[in-house]
């Protein structure tokens, strides 16, 4: 399995980083992909297969620790794109809650 579970919808309490910027003061850390629980079941395949998928956004993954565990919030196409280069690692701002 490439990731520890597949979720749907954000588990843990609203937070105040909304838009990248927001997140930019979050120095970016390598995070195992099967340490991960995505909060999204569905991908936009064009935002996987794009190559300028970044080019509006963070080029680093989001994610929110809370309880212990880590949810993708933003980057699901980064992350599977990782894993399609058989990467087990994706860089991403942690925020911890």
């Amino acid at each position: 399995m490439i990731f520890k579970a597949v979720g749907e919808g954000r588990p843990y309490p609203p937070h105040d980083l909304v838009t990248p910027r927001d997140w930019r003061d979050i120095t970016p850390r390598m995070v195992r992909l099967d340490e991960l629980i995505t909060t999204k079941r569905t991908l936009d395949l064009g935002a996987l297969l794009s190559e300028d998928s970044t080019f509006y956004g963070d080029i680093f993954a989001h994610v929110v620790q809370w309880n212990g565990d880590l949810y993708l919030e933003d980057g699901l196409h980064r992350a599977l794109r990782a894993a399609l280069h058989q990467r087990p690692v994706l860089h991403a701002r942690v925020l911890v809650l």
